[in-house]
């Protein structure tokens, strides 16, 4: 049986169009020219797809979102909305649509936005928030609900920002959403938008011709062709230069992209999910985030709690990383003590997980035990915060200081191999027995420091 659609517009024209286009895809359509008939239709049979125009003779197909969010929320709905009218686009992204598209319609754009609507899986989100269980570990409430919402939004194509400080797991997020999704068979590309030299950005985007600037000796894809039918993650988006998000909100809102020093427009299919640990809306108000690809992005915003918000998920998390860790390292799993993990979960985690899982790492490296003790753990003592302190510091203040902790560990491990080696005339064996680990231990600190 072929797949069903509902197609909803009052234009003659415009109507056969998409019923054409759709039969193409060999898509049964049923056309309608208003809301109460689309509302009659869908009470009457089941279908696969809606599409709707936004503005019709007896409402608004915004209105016809959100009743179809309330009596058919699994039912995909994207609208076609004016040349340019990015505001009613993102009111109905934010009602629950699918996606939109635009007049004139591009038929090709058209058709990816129905392939991959066609793709969403008929399972429940709360079934695909288990299936996230054993990506995104944790049972607390916040983790709960933070699991259940990615399901949900993997059904979307709505631009996600996901928000949170540094070491939360953002990343991890944006993969599952990209994952339990409809394109989910097509790209995940990451990019760390503060790790691109500034005169570099616009061809790491959108590529380049040969010979558009010195050194572009071959054309070249950019990341937006490299993700196309998948998802592009843009980490540390409010490190971008103010004149490429100018190109980049362009390039979102028409869904097509000028490689550098080329001349044609290339049309890409592309779901944008992007995150900082920033402050976005401080950003703005300073002047170097501009508001209107603030507002294009965070369509949907999606907050990833720090570990102290969950400090009952801290005994499944050190488990499963020393399982991880151990099978890394080929060496049999250690446990903490009952003394390690009270430590552990007393302890204010500027770096959020990322920081529990180099702290786990460092303390099996120098444990010599079968168990990791609290003392192996070297947890630093004046980042404990209370509760009323934590408030007062800002995401990007809490980064920073996680940021520098690991920077002074790792400077005085490496003085104090330094110097335990040069007392040995750099005799490894002898070393390692100085310092009080052993020689195997001492062969992972110093390719993790550089000291080889």
């Amino acid at each position: 049986m072929n797949p069903q659609a509902l197609v909803i517009d009052d234009e003659p024209d415009i109507l056969e169009l998409l019923t054409m286009t759709l039969s193409g895809m060999s898509i049964d359509c049923v056309a309608v020219e208003n809301i109460a008939q689309a509302e009659q239709a869908i009470s009457q049979q089941a279908f696969d797809f809606c599409l709707t125009d936004m503005r019709l003779p007896d409402g608004s197909g915004l209105d016809f979102v959100k009743y179809v969010q309330q009596y058919q929320p699994d039912l995909p709905i994207a609208v076609i909305t004016a040349h340019g009218n990015m505001d009613m686009a993102v009111q109905a992204l934010k009602a629950g649509a699918f996606d939109f598209v635009s007049k004139p319609v591009k038929l090709r754009i058209l058709k990816d936005l129905v392939s991959t609507a066609l793709k969403i899986s008929p399972v429940q989100p709360v079934k695909k928030e288990r299936r996230t269980r054993n990506r995104f570990l944790g049972e607390t409430a916040v983790i709960k609900a933070l699991r259940g919402k990615i399901a949900k939004l993997a059904r979307s194509q709505a631009p996600v920002y996901v928000s949170g400080e540094s070491g939360t797991g953002k990343e991890l997020v944006a993969r599952l959403i990209h994952e339990l999704g409809a394109r989910s068979d097509d790209p995940f590309i990451a990019i760390n938008c503060g790790a691109i030299p500034s005169e570099l950005v616009e061809s790491e985007f959108f590529g380049h011709v040969k010979g558009s600037f010195t050194g572009a000796v071959t054309d070249k894809d950019g990341l937006f062709q490299a993700a196309d039918g998948g998802t592009l993650f843009l980490d540390e988006v409010a490190d971008l230069p103010l004149m490429m998000q100018v190109k980049l909100l362009r390039a979102i809102q028409e869904k097509a992209i000028r490689a550098v020093g080329g001349h044609e427009e290339i049309e890409v299919d592309v779901r944008i999910l992007s995150a900082t640990h920033k402050n976005l809306v401080e950003c703005v108000k300073q002047g170097t985030f501009r508001e209107d690809l603030y507002y294009r992005l965070n369509v949907i915003e999606l907050h990833v709690p720090p570990l102290r918000e969950r400090q009952a998920d801290i005994a499944l998390l050190a488990d499963n990383m020393m399982s991880q860790l151990a099978y890394k390292n080929g060496q049999d799993k250690l446990d903490l003590t009952p003394e390690a993990l009270e430590k552990l979960q007393s302890y204010s985690f500027p770096g959020n997980v990322r920081e529990l899982e180099n702290i786990l790492e460092r303390a099996l490296t120098w444990s010599e035990d079968d168990v990791i003790s609290a003392e192996d753990l070297i947890l630093p003592k004046h980042t404990k915060l209370e509760a009323k302190e934590i408030k007062l510091v800002d995401n990007h203040a809490i980064s920073s200081v996680a940021n520098d902790l690991e920077n002074h560990l790792e400077e005085q491990e490496k003085q104090l191999i330094t110097q335990a080696l040069e007392q040995t005339r750099w005799n490894k064996t002898a070393a390692a027995k100085k310092l009080g680990i052993t020689f195997r231990a001492l062969r992972y600190k110093l390719k993790k420091l550089n000291l080889e």
